[in-house]
This record gives structure tokens, sequence and C-alpha cells, in this order.
């Protein structure tokens, strides 16, 4: 090692090459020794980490009301920290983000990248290709190769005006590949912020992307193997070696290692805490290999998270314990290391030699739109649909970031063509992910115009019902209420449940046939709520008065209501039942199940039933239940369904109906329908010593507690009644201490906290709404600025 006299030598500090700092330990003793703490690395970095996220936070809520993803945030944060403003000026540069810090902000940065794609390759499911239909495949392939082509026209045609390294055929290759591929990390947070994961779109797009991807990967190994060969042709058949050898290795060797530490794992149980750290601590060694052999970086994280099976109980730990510190601590780094090379005074005066990129990148981007939405169309979607999927294709992220700074480390561009492309990227994403949420709704197609309930549905035939099952405490009232609802050899149940799994270590929602994968594998299931139901059907008789179909459902608690709208859809099922949790810890403990109830109750294309369940039980003789009819449709529902458990010999209904003072606050219309049913019911049950008719008068809410309270005395195993819609608003006036707007209604709240430590359950039904009859629109601004996100 030579040392460098600058004493006797000042030329180098004359002209700026030599720069002299003081070195400072990492820590300070404090402001009161006099010393200033941002001359000391460990607090600049603290101040620099705040900053940065600080910033993100403070735009993601300015550009939430405009339904903006979250990486627009998060880029603009970079971008505001970077040269284009805040360090723009000197002083805000020196003070928070001095030269000596870029060595922590980029490293930094870099790692948040590679544990970004390893926890995207966590939760990539490879299977899912071979489960793609021909429509994904035609789309994704037309959808890379089309708009691949046209801009590689653009470009040969442009390409005496571009620069010498991006005239080069390797460098052509890797732009117009770039620009045609839709990246799976990329779409697939964006999609679950707008809550499309579980919808027809959302899982089109995922299979989509991911057969993209693959297609992608190939131009990519092509593109960085040119690359190495223009220095020596040699170097090129180095790195397809090594990319062999570590692939090899990781998805040969390491994925043996992983099903080995999952069959190791006790079922139910999370898996060790060291083979966490180690799988973590092995992300770093993988990026460390690739770079060793001239691979880029952030290959070997994402070859890592691949090779790792995703769901419980590796993936999902894994997910569960990295994802909110790489997400929310990590990428503001990431992000800030892309912000900072993103210059946008750069561009000023370039435009001539900026302009053959852009016109290639524009041709790609609307040429993927109009290939992948007329693909779509000649493959019979609605025109729709088939312009909601190009929009989901044409999203742009992190992978492009991650590949226009390779291309920066390369000298394949400049930090004027980096900046346009990151100003493009950011462009098409924020324009693109609000034009989603108003082309396409997820729930539209649940509102039908048919009638699918039971009141409509005449008692002779088949009546389809979507059991909602969370967990195998929900099975006994569920089984408990199909079996007093009655079924008959004349009027059977097709009784479809559907256990809601919470999708935990994976991207794409998984939607498991149980008939089918029984057919299919030819052995018994271990599921022990499916072996539950399929020996309640055989104990009754068997497909008699009884069919029992069963599904699985993994998807995220935001959008598990699209899978139970979506069955009862394609069913037909006139009745959907679901479970509540009655106690507020059970509650906490099952985040998200009232949020799937009220998604359900506001978009089921058929009629809805709650169950309190507080040990609903066959084993009594006779069940004492309660109807409680307080007028409109959820009331004449809840009659209809019931009038078929009066039918049950082992089953004494009471039914009360209230009615207002003098008929003060009747809907003439409502009060018509609902005394043509009540009339048919008593004049039906008028020889059934078993049901009982009475009315009540009240003149207040208080009057009606007061009535419900007087029927305590009298106890019943169930407790019937409507929701809220059509109800007599006299009935409940008043009643401000109890919610309308919760699951159960202003009563059915009420009757559960009347009956708490009570072995009383409570049934309270919703009706279909049919389109067109909502209770109200809201306005398409209100749509557009929902805070969905």
């Amino acid at each position: 090692m030579s040392k460098l006299n600058l004493t006797e030598d000042p030329y180098l500090v004359n002209k700026g090459l030599v720069i002299c700092r003081t070195v400072h330990p990492p820590h300070t003793f404090g402001i009161f020794y006099g010393e200033n703490p941002l001359q000391f690395s460990f607090p600049l970095v603290l101040l620099e980490i705040s900053t940065i996220i600080a910033i993100s936070r403070l735009i993601r809520y300015l550009l939430k009301p405009l339904r903006q993803p979250r990486i627009i945030s998060d880029i603009l944060g970079g971008i505001i920290v970077g040269p284009s403003v805040l360090s723009r000026s000197k002083r805000f540069r020196n003070f928070i983000f001095p030269d000596t810090a870029d060595y922590a902000l980029k490293n930094i940065g870099l790692i948040g990248f590679m544990y970004f794609l390893f926890i995207s390759g966590v939760k990539t499911d490879l299977t899912q290709i071979k489960k793609a239909g021909k429509k994904q495949w035609y789309i994704a392939i037309f959808g890379v190769s089309i708009p691949m082509l046209c801009s590689l026209f653009i470009g040969i045609g442009v390409r005496k005006s571009m620069k010498k390294e991006l005239a080069k055929a390797s460098s052509m290759l890797g732009l117009t590949s770039e620009f045609a591929i839709t990246a799976f990390p990329v779409i697939y947070p964006i999609i679950r912020e707008l809550n499309l994961l579980s919808s027809e779109i959302g899982r089109m797009a995922l299979s989509t992307a991911l057969i993209s991807d693959v297609i992608g990967i190939q131009f990519i190994v092509v593109f960085e193997a040119a690359k190495q060969g223009e220095q020596k042709s040699m170097y090129a058949l180095w790195f397809l070696i090594s990319s062999f050898l570590i692939g090899a290795s990781i998805f040969g060797g390491v994925r043996r290692i992983m099903i080995w530490i999952i069959n190791a794992t006790p079922e139910g149980k999370s898996v060790e805490q060291i083979y966490v750290v180690f799988i973590l601590l092995g992300v770093i060694v993988a990026g460390f290999l690739c770079d060793l052999g001239g691979i880029a970086v952030t290959n070997g994280p994402l070859w890592l998270g691949l090779a790792i099976p995703d769901g419980p109980p590796l993936g999902a730990t894994l997910v569960e314990k990295s994802e909110t510190i790489v997400m929310d601590i990590l990428m503001p780094f990431s992000f800030a290391y892309v912000g900072f090379f993103t210059d946008i005074s750069s561009m000023y005066g370039h435009w001539s030699y900026l302009r053959p990129i852009f016109l290639m990148a524009v041709t790609a981007y609307v040429v993927k739109m109009v290939t992948v939405l007329f693909t779509a169309y000649f493959l019979n979607m609605p025109f729709r649909d088939c312009l909601a999927l190009s929009l989901v294709l044409s999203l742009r992220g992190e992978v492009e970031f991650l590949i226009f700074t390779h291309w920066l480390d390369l000298k394949m561009i400049t930090r004027a063509y980096f900046t346009m492309l990151v100003v493009m990227t950011i462009g098409v994403t924020a324009i693109v992910t609000p034009l989603i949420s108003i082309v396409y709704d997820p729930t539209r197609p649940y509102m039908i115009h048919t009638r699918r309930n039971i009141q409509h549905t005449a008692s002779n035939t088949e009546l389809h019902i979507i059991a909602c099952i969370h967990d195998e405490e929900n099975m006994p009232g569920i089984i408990n209420l199909l079996e007093v609802s009655n079924p008959t050899t004349h009027s059977p149940f097709f009784v479809h449940a559907l256990h809601l799994m919470e999708l935990v270590g994976r991207a794409a929602p998984v939607f498991i046939d149980h008939k089918e994968e029984q057919e299919s594998d030819n052995a018994n299931s271990q599921n022990p709520i499916h072996n539950a139901l399929k020996l309640f059907q055989q104990g009754r008789g068997g497909e008699n008065m009884f069919k029992i179909h069963s599904y699985t459902s993994y998807s995220p608690k935001r959008t598990m209501y699209q899978d139970i709208c979506k069955l009862a859809l394609e069913k037909k099922a006139s009745l959907i039942i679901l479970p509540f949790y009655k106690d507020q810890f059970e509650v906490v403990a099952r985040q998200g199940v009232q949020f799937v109830n009220s998604n359900v109750l506001k978009h089921a294309p058929c009629s809805v039933a709650i169950l309190v369940d507080r040990g609903l039980s066959m084993r009594q003789s006779i069940h004492h239940f309660a109807l409680l009819f307080t007028g409109g449709a959820d009331a004449r529902e809840a009659l209809s369904y019931a009038d078929r458990m009066a039918a049950n010999p082992d089953v004494s209904l009471t039914a009360v109906r209230f009615l207002s003072h003098n008929g003060e606050g009747d809907n003439e219309m409502d009060k018509k329908l609902d005394d043509g049913l009540v009339t048919w019911f008593w004049v039906k049950n008028e020889g059934n010593h078993k049901v009982r008719y009475k009315e009540v008068i009240v003149k207040n809410g208080e009057d009606t507690i007061s009535a419900l309270q007087a029927m305590k005395n009298e106890f019943f195993h169930l407790w019937i009644l409507g929701r809220n819609q059509g109800i007599n608003p006299v009935l409940l006036q008043g009643l401000t201490d109890w919610s309308g707007e919760n699951e159960l209604g202003v009563i059915g709240d009420f009757l559960v906290s009347m009956n708490s430590g009570t072995t009383s359950s409570v049934l309270v039904v919703k009706q279909q709404i049919l389109r067109g009859q909502e209770p109200s629109s809201i306005s398409f601004l209100e749509k557009f600025t929902s805070c969905g996100l």
C-alpha cells in the first residue's frame, strides 16, 4: 500500500480529487459536550430513516383520496429527498445526506430490493403455471411478443440517433424485453391494495404475469450473457455456467432442505426460529454468490424465495416475520436509492437523444395495452373485463426501477435516461391504477335481477345453501341449524360448505373443490371439517335429504367475501349462512371476520343469515324458537325461514309481530306485503299446536325493548328475526345505544347482549336485494375518492 504525502504534493487537493474529513466514532457523547450528532454515522442514519419514512407516509396520506397505490407515494418520497427537490439544496444535502452517507444509503437500499424480491419469490406458487388455462397463455405470449417486436421496429428506425451503447444489439434486446414484460412482484401488491385478489380479473392477471415473467427471464439471461460477452466471449460462457450452478444448487439442494424443514415441523406449529434466522441470512449469502459469479445481485434472493414452498408453515412464517420490516423500513431506503439517481434537471436540453428511448417505451406500453385488450376480447371475455385486464398488466413498479438501476451500473444509460424512465414508470402506474377502480367493479356481477331467497323458493324444490365456516368451532352450530331447518326428501338441501382460510405466505388465492380433489387423488381427505360434513351427510341418510359439497378457500380477509358471493352466484344459492363471533376477545382474535360479514351482507346475490351460536343443540326433544316479526323485507324472509322450521315435529315456534300504535310510520306497500305473508303463515299453521302467534303494539323503541325483555322469562333456544330492511322506524325510536350499522341490526344487537351468559342463539336474516333496488347509490366522485386502499 502506497502512502500519499499531501503536503509535498498538493496538486490532487487543489484539483478536488482528494477530500479530507475528520473521522468520528459512530456514537456521540451528546450535544452537552458541544458535539454535533450529525457528524456521527449512527445518529445520521437514524435521522435519514426518520426523514425518508415520514415524507413517504405524508405523501401516502395526501394521495390516498386519489386512489394511488403505495408504490407511488414511496417512490415520490424517494425523489423528493433526492437531487430533484430537497437535495437540490446543498445545505439540506450536507445536513441530512452528506457524501459520507451515500455508502450506507445505497447499500441498505440494495438490501431492501434483495429482501423484497425474496419475499415475492416466497409468495409465488410456480405450480400455478401448470394450472393456467389457454386464455392466460395466449394473453401472456401475445402480450409480450407483439409489444416487444413493435418496440424493436421503432428502435431500429431511430437507431442512428441513439448513443453508441444503446444502439448495440444487446442493449436493444434489454430495452424492448423490459418494456414488454409485466412483473408479478409489481402487480401483486397493487392488486391486493385494490381488493382484487379474489376477483376473476385479479386471478387471471396474476397467472398471466407469472407466465410473462417466465418468458421474460429467458430474455434477461440472454441480455446479461450478451453484455458479459461484449468484452470477451468467454465471459458470457462463465456467466451461463455460474447461473446454472447457482440455480441448480438452490432449486436442487436448498429446496430439499426446505422440504425437510416443513416435514420436521409438527402440524399446526410454527417453524423453529433457528431455521428462520438461517434462511433470512441465506438471502445475503445468495446475493453474495451471485455477485461473485457476475450475476445481478438480486437474482439469488429471488431464486431462493422461489425454492421455498409457499404457504404454511415455512412460507407463511417467513413472510409474517420479515414482511413488515422489509416493506416499512428497508424499502423506503430502496426508493430513496432510486430517488438519488433521479434528477429532473438532467433531462433539460437533452430531448434529441432521449426521444428514441421515449418512443420505444411509449410504443411498447400502448401496444401492450391494445394487444391484451383485443386478445382477451377475441377469447370471449366481456369488453369491460378486457379493458381492466389490459390496465392491470400495464402496471410498472419496483422491478422496473431495479432494472433501470442495473442499466445505470452497466453504463448502458446515463442519469438523464434513468430519470426519464423512472418518471414514465410513475406516470403509467399513477394513471392506470385509478382507472382500474373506475372500469372494474368485482362486486357488480353479484347484484342480479333474479329472486334467490327462501321466500320465493318453492317448498317442494331443492334449496341451495352456502354454509361458511372459519374454524372447527363453527361446525356444531352450522350443522345443528341445518338439522332443525327441516330438509325432506321432497325439499332436500344442497349445502355448499365453504371453509374460509386466511391467505398467508402466498400471493395468489387458492380455491379447492374437495370433490374434484378426491376424484383426482383417489385418497381420503385429511381435512377434519370436510370429514365431519361427510359423516353428517351419511348419518342423515345419504343424499336423500342432504347433499354436501365441500370447498376450501385461501384468500385475504379483505377479499374473502368475493369467494363467498361468487360461489353463491355460480351455485344459484338461496341462502348464505355466516358465523358471528359474539364475544369481544373472539373478534380481536379473528380480525376481519366482521369485515367479511359486512361485505357479504352488502354484495350477496341471495339472502344472508348470520348465526350467533351459543350452544344450539339437537339434544333436546323439543326446540323452542321465537320469531320476531318487525316488518319489512328482512322480516318476511325470516318468517319464511321460520315457517320451514315449524314443519319440523321437534320444533315449537312462537311468532310475535310488532306493530306501531295506530299504524304510525308504516310504509303502505311493505304493510300490505307483511299482512299477506303473515296471514298465509297463520292459515297454514293454524292446525299446528306447536306454533303460537301473537301481536304486540308499541309506541317507540322503549316499548319494543320492554316487550323483548318480557319474553326473556320464557326461554328460547333460538331467536329468529330480520335485520333492518323495511323495518318501521317507530319500533326503533330512541334506541340510540344500539348500532344499526353492524351485521346484526339494532334489535339483533340488543338480543345478543340481552342473552349474554345464556345458551340462547340468535339468527339474523337479510333478504336478497335485487339489482336496481339498492338503498342508495354513491356518486362517482365518492366512489373515486373512497379510501379503499
